[in-house]
This record gives C-alpha cells, structure tokens and sequence, in this order.
C-alpha cells in the first residue's frame, strides 16, 4: 500500500491567491493537482526543480491549464473528463496558472 503524505505550507506563501492552500509533494510521490467542481486541487504546490506536475481533469466539463505569464511557457489543449496534462518544472520561481475557458479557476507552482 502507498501512502501519500502532503504537507501544509500556507504560511511559506504570501500570495493572496494560495493563502491558506500551499502543498508539498512528498519525496517519490509525483504531484498531482485534480480539476474538479471548477476549481485546482491543491491550489498551491511547492516543489523541486526538475518535478514533473500532472493535472487530471475531474471535472464533467472541459478545463484547460494555461500559464498566466504574458509568454505562456506551457498550455494544455482542453482537457475532457479523465485526461491529463504533465510539464516539468526545471527552472526555480512562481508560476501561476489558470483555466482559458474559466478564468477565475487558478492555481500555483512554486518550485525551490
């Protein structure tokens, strides 16, 4: 049996948008944030350089994961009921990201 262990990093964050939602991938477990009832879960996800962060669209509606930087370093095509969508995260900083096609849906990667 696998057990996943997360731990709680709010206070690590002073972004108002992840107050109070800041998780950390334990070591071997490859974080996963689920799109479900409009939202990302975690909201927030701490992490080292070179982790690869997958998003699993849980939803009954398309999502899409899109980086809310003016140059867009990642996209997701729309993502369907039980697809996925991965990036590697190689370079240290804050990446924030939103759904497209719902744009109050958001989320954070800070890698360090």
């Amino acid at each position: 049996m696998r057990i996943r262990t997360v731990i709680l990093l709010a206070a690590v964050l002073a972004t108002p948008l992840v107050a109070g939602a800041a998780m950390s991938a334990a070591m071997g477990d490859p974080p996963v944030v689920n799109i479900d009832n409009f939202s990302f879960a975690p909201k927030a996800l701490v992490v080292s350089p070179g982790t690869r962060v997958t998003w699993t669209n849980r939803d009954d509606i398309p999502h899409t994961v899109t980086d809310a930087a003016g140059k867009m370093a990642f996209r997701s095509a729309a993502l369907d009921t039980g697809d996925v969508f991965s990036r590697v995260f190689d370079t240290p900083g804050t990446y924030h990201y939103f759904c497209s096609l719902h744009p109050r849906m958001q989320g954070t990667v800070v890698v360090r």
